[in-house]
Order: C-alpha cells, then sequence, then structure tokens
C-alpha cells in the first residue's frame, strides 16, 4: 500500500565512472549540498511558469476510449494468472495524469494510446505482485505488464 503512493518506478542506473569521480572532488573540495546558493546551478524554472505549465496539462484532452483503456489495462493486472496482486485504482489515475503531461510534452493537447502503453511499466511495475510461481519461472513485473499491454485491445 505504500509503494502505491509512489506515481512511478524509474529505473535509473548508476552515472559514469568520470561523472562518480567528478562528485567526488567536488565533496572532497567542500561541496555542500545543503548550500546550493554557492553552485552554478540555476533557476530553471519559477512559480509561475509551472503554473502555467500545469494549467496546460490539465488541458489535454483524453477521449472516453482512452480512458476506457486505462481502465481496463489497470484492471487486466487483478485478473492475471502471473499476479496475486493487481493494481489499485490509484495507479490508473497516475497513468492518465502522466499520459496528460507525456502529450503536452509531446506538443500535443490529446492522449494517444501510446501515451498509455509508454507509461503503464513505471506506473505499475511497483503496483503489481508477482505470484511466486511466476518469479521461479523468471517473469518481471515489466515483462507482465508488456504481456498485457499486448492483450488489452487498444482504441483506435
Amino acid at each position: 500500500a505504500q509503494l502505491d503512493r509512489f506515481a512511478f518506478k524509474l529505473l535509473v542506473d548508476y552515472a559514469p565512472l568520470d561523472v562518480e569521480k567528478t562528485m567526488l572532488r567536488r565533496y572532497h573540495q567542500g561541496f555542500d549540498a545543503r548550500r546550493l546558493d554557492e553552485t552554478s546551478l540555476q533557476v530553471v524554472l519559477d512559480r509561475e511558469i509551472l503554473v502555467t505549465v500545469r494549467a496546460e496539462c490539465q488541458a489535454v484532452a483524453v477521449a472516453e476510449d482512452v480512458i476506457g483503456y486505462i481502465a481496463e489495462l489497470v484492471r487486466a493486472t487483478r485478473s492475471s494468472n502471473d499476479v496475486v496482486m493487481g493494481a489499485s485504482p490509484r495507479a490508473a489515475i497516475t497513468i492518465l495524469l502522466g499520459s496528460k503531461v507525456l502529450a503536452a510534452l509531446s506538443g500535443r493537447d490529446y492522449v494517444l494510446p501510446d501515451d498509455v502503453k509508454r507509461l503503464a511499466p513505471p506506473a505499475l511495475r511497483h503496483r503489481i505482485l508477482l505470484k511466486p510461481e511466476a518469479e521461479i519461472e523468471g517473469l518481471s513485473p515489466d515483462l507482465v505488464i508488456q504481456r498485457l499491454v499486448a492483450r488489452v485491445d487498444v482504441p483506435r
């Protein structure tokens, strides 16, 4: 239930060796993350821009068939033979809102089923619990989600 409160589980790799070395040198030279005002970091987004961007994302249209697609995809996690505990309605809300943001970032004012497909793994991977047999077979949450995305009918 606690993991369900996180919108996405992103898979992030470690930084390259040269980046880690640079980080270590900076800390060795006295860098303190609590004093960001002493760094060369610059503000890239202020409150006014954030409010505007948020309003633009909220205005993105979602067709009724895409809403149905999101609901069916999330519900499919609950009936999968490989899953002991499927995703909650909160997952569907996350996919809906995330799809609107993805559409806006792509320069569109409407959500495509492909937006939903793209967000399904990061929105669902931490919200489903695989059956032990599925794990023994080598299945991962991402593979199960991939299969569900392939199985659920996509709106045209």
